[in-house]
């Protein structure tokens, strides 16, 4: 150009690992699909924004020359292809019935374009029923694919990665029925928040935003994950990052059985309805406290038994028993818009621990002091009767009701009466009769996203500066 228009240019350094895509420019007529006149190259970076959400955007470099833009374009391929983590090929599984019944219209309206603007392959299922992403992935040739993404809620992502992880025991010649040891998932697992509270996509991404997922896995972010197994004496039940016994489970039972409402007003008829009929869970809970210890920046907050993690041998199980309103057992903080420090805060993705936190039989009103506290940013576990401990396995034995106690509970606690006590695990109601057996395994799943306690350290720099 001409002398003006060069000095009215400003100089931008644009790194190439935000960038995910580049395309040759064209000028093309109405109708017209391919050839066209070649303008220059258009480079599509992803921008950080705040609140740890991140959106595209286009660079357009114009030139006329095809012999500059071609060179330009296949170089900067070369640099892009050169990113290890960055997915070529994809599994995708899609929710259809999640929440309201949006996750289809989110996946092709939001997600798929900016899957195909990075040249990235899909191979798309639309689940027609509960379990159907488990069997598809039972049959799933795992090693034809660079990750696994699941759009929906947090029941729809627990079933993706417990196929996902159950996959890889059946290729790695494992017995399904008892896993000690089980192997690593051989490809990540991407979250596209599609449901309620998308819990596990909160905690991954500090927030539920669909173009942040889908870039966190354009981009490769990948992040290692605890993940726990839940087992009877005979039997896996499941992989999974987190249950809840009592309260949680039973309020999610009681959802379930009112799925012809609308997800948010079941969901909240249930939790109100569960609340009136309060009423503690006897069991046992036997624990294995984690024997490192960790300086941790909540350790005020804790409760002194939650110390006990620093004493006794390696092999030394504690047991308590008792009447309890709520039993947690969280391999990851759970992060959501209802609970923004988490439903388990002192516990992080990949630390090899679970939070174990109990809630022992009290007032309706102090109940509801307890509950209220995870929307703030109080401390949820300072009361009397709330226990925190930090742990490697832990076992739930239910005691079974009988006599005139389980008559006047069959209305309330009808699972109790058969002998079947909800879990609610990652969202998904299971029932089951015996005793219940949680391990935590270490970084046994890699999934797309970044470390929430990093974003929270990168934003205080931030501000900062």
């Amino acid at each position: 150009g001409d002398s003006s228009m060069v000095s009215q240019a400003q100089e931008e350094i644009l790194e190439m690992k935000d960038v995910f895509s580049v395309k040759l420019k064209r000028r093309r007529f109405v109708g017209q699909k391919k050839g066209g006149t070649l303008l220059g190259i258009t480079i599509f970076k992803c921008l950080h924004k705040e609140e740890n959400k991140l959106t595209d955007c286009a660079i357009h470099l114009n030139n006329l020359s095809e012999d500059h833009c071609h060179s330009w374009f296949r170089h900067l391929k070369e640099i892009l292809n050169g990113f290890k983590n960055r997915p070529k090929s994809l599994k995708v599984f899609v929710n259809p019935s999640s929440h309201k019944r949006e996750a289809t219209h989110v996946y092709y309206e939001q997600v798929a374009p900016l899957f195909k603007l990075a040249d990235i392959k899909t191979d798309v299922t639309v689940t027609e029923y509960e379990g159907h992403a488990l069997s598809v992935l039972k049959e799933c040739e795992l090693q034809a694919f660079d990750g696994i993404v699941c759009v929906g809620g947090d029941g729809s992502v627990s079933e993706v990665a417990h196929g996902l992880l159950l996959k890889a025991q059946i290729d790695a010649g494992k017995d399904t029925d008892y896993i000690p040891t089980p192997v690593r998932a051989p490809v990540p697992l991407g979250v596209i928040p599609a449901g309620t509270t998308n819990i596990l996509a909160h905690t991954l991404y500090g927030i539920k935003h669909t173009v942040t997922a889908t870039l966190h896995i354009v981009m490769g972010h990948i992040q290692p994950v605890d993940v726990c197994t839940f087992s009877t004496p005979s039997k896996l039940l499941r992989f999974g990052f987190s249950a809840m016994f009592g309260f949680g489970a039973r309020s999610l039972a009681l959802a379930e059985k009112h799925r012809w409402m609308p997800s948010s007003q079941r969901k909240d008829f249930a939790f109100i309805k569960t609340l009136a009929d309060l009423k503690p869970e006897e069991c046992e809970l036997s624990f294995l406290p984690l024997q490192i210890a960790q300086e941790d920046s909540h350790e005020d907050d804790r409760k002194k038994k939650d110390n006990i993690k620093k004493k006794g041998s390696k092999d030394q199980w504690h047991r308590i028993q008792g009447h309890f309103l709520n039993v947690s057992i969280m391999a990851i903080p759970c992060l959501c818009s209802m609970a923004p420090r988490g439903l388990a805060p002192n516990t992080r993705l990949n630390n090899g621990s679970m939070a174990l936190i109990v809630v022992q039989n009290t007032s309706r009103t102090e109940f509801i002091k307890h509950l209220k506290r995870y929307a703030s940013v109080k401390n949820q576990f300072n009361f009397p009767f709330v226990e925190t401990y930090t742990v490697q396995e832990v076992k739930v034995q239910p005691r079974f009701k009988s006599g005139l106690d389980a008559k006047e509970n069959t209305h309330l606690n009808a699972a109790s009466a058969e002998g079947n006590y909800p879990w609610n695990i990652d969202g998904d109601l299971m029932k089951e009769a015996s005793e219940v057996h949680v391990r935590v395994h270490p970084q046994l799943i890699y999934l797309y996203g970044v470390n929430t306690d990093d974003l929270e350290s990168s934003q205080a720099t931030c501000n900062c500066i």
